[in-house]
C-alpha cells in the first residue's frame, strides 16, 4: 500500500480500546490490504495466504464489517473528490446495462430477477461521475430495479467537491442521460435543484453527441469492474458489498488526484 494512501486513510479508522482481552489484533494496515487483495483478486475470504501476512479471511472480513459500521468508506470516497479541482462542470448519469450476478438460489438484500438475463438472480450498480468519469456516487439495487428510479437518489449523494475558490460544490450545473432516465418528474425536480436536465426523450432521436458522452461512463464502469470482486456479487449484505464500491470508487479517485492527465 503506498504510504500516502495510508496516511490518508488512518485517521479515519476507529481507535481500538486501551486494554482489549486477548491477543494483540492485526494492524489495521495488513488488514487493509488483505481486504485489497480480496478485492482485487476476488478469492474467497477462506482463502487468503496465510503467507501474506495479512492475517486470516475472517479476520480480515470482521475489519471490513467493522470499518463500514463506522461509515469509514464513505468518508473516504468524499476525500479525494474534494481535493481534486473538476474540470468539467457536467455531470453524467447512466445506468449498467447488464446485470450484476449473484451466485446461488437464496439471494440476499437488494437482489432481484434481472428483465433481461432470464429472470436469474441479480444486482445492478447506478453510477454518477463528473466529466473527467470520476465516481462521485455508486448505489447498488435489484436487478430488476429501473434505472430511471435511481436518478435524484444519485443527484443528492453527490459529495462536496472543491478545488476552486468558494464554497465547496455539491450540484452540477447540467445532468446528462440516455433515454432510459427519460422522467417529466425528475426534469422538474432537476429543475428545483437548479440543474438542468439534458436527457433524450424516448420516441425521439438522441440528442447529438450523447453517444459519446455515454462513453465516459461506460469506460468509468469498466474502471469499476477491475475490481474482480464487484464483477460477481458474493456479498449477501448489501453493506458489505457496498464497502467494496466505496473502497473502489476511493481508490480510482485517488489514481485521477495523482495522474490528473490520465
Amino acid at each position: 500500500m503506498d504510504d500516502d494512501l495510508w496516511a490518508l486513510i488512518e485517521p479515519l479508522l476507529p481507535p481500538w480500546p486501551t486494554r482489549s482481552p486477548g491477543p494483540r489484533p492485526v494492524a489495521d494496515r495488513l488488514c487493509l490490504q488483505g481486504v485489497l487483495y480480496v478485492l482485487c483478486n476476488d478469492i474467497a475470504w477462506q482463502l487468503l495466504p496465510p503467507e501474506l501476512g495479512f492475517g486470516s479471511g475472517q479476520t480480515c472480513w470482521r475489519r471490513l464489517e467493522r470499518w463500514q459500521q463506522a461509515g469509514v468508506f464513505d468518508q473516504l470516497h468524499r476525500i479525494p473528490p474534494r481535493r481534486a479541482e473538476c474540470g468539467r462542470p457536467a455531470r453524467l448519469v447512466q445506468g449498467l446495462r447488464g446485470r450484476l450476478p449473484h451466485p446461488g438460489e437464496k439471494g440476499g438484500a437488494d437482489t432481484g430477477p434481472s428483465p433481461v438475463d432470464r429472470r436469474k438472480t441479480g444486482s445492478k450498480h447506478h453510477l454518477i461521475c463528473d466529466g473527467r468519469g470520476t465516481p462521485l456516487k455508486v448505489i447498488t439495487t435489484a436487478a430488476n430495479v429501473n434505472d430511471v428510479t435511481q436518478t435524484l437518489a444519485l443527484v443528492d449523494g453527490i459529495p462536496p467537491v472543491a478545488g476552486r475558490p468558494g464554497r465547496p460544490r455539491r450540484r452540477p450545473e447540467a445532468l446528462l442521460g440516455d433515454k432510459g432516465y427519460d422522467s417529466n418528474p425528475n426534469r422538474d425536480e432537476l429543475h428545483k435543484r437548479r440543474i438542468l436536465p439534458v436527457i433524450s426523450r424516448k420516441g425521439s432521436p438522441n440528442i447529438k453527441g450523447m453517444g459519446k458522452l455515454r462513453y465516459v461512463v461506460e469506460q468509468t464502469f469498466a474502471l469499476l469492474h477491475q475490481f474482480k470482486r464487484l464483477a460477481v456479487r458474493w456479498e449477501r449484505r448489501t453493506e458489505l458489498h457496498d464497502a467494496f464500491v466505496s473502497l473502489s470508487c476511493s481508490l480510482i479517485c485517488w489514481r485521477r488526484l495523482n495522474k490528473p492527465d490520465s
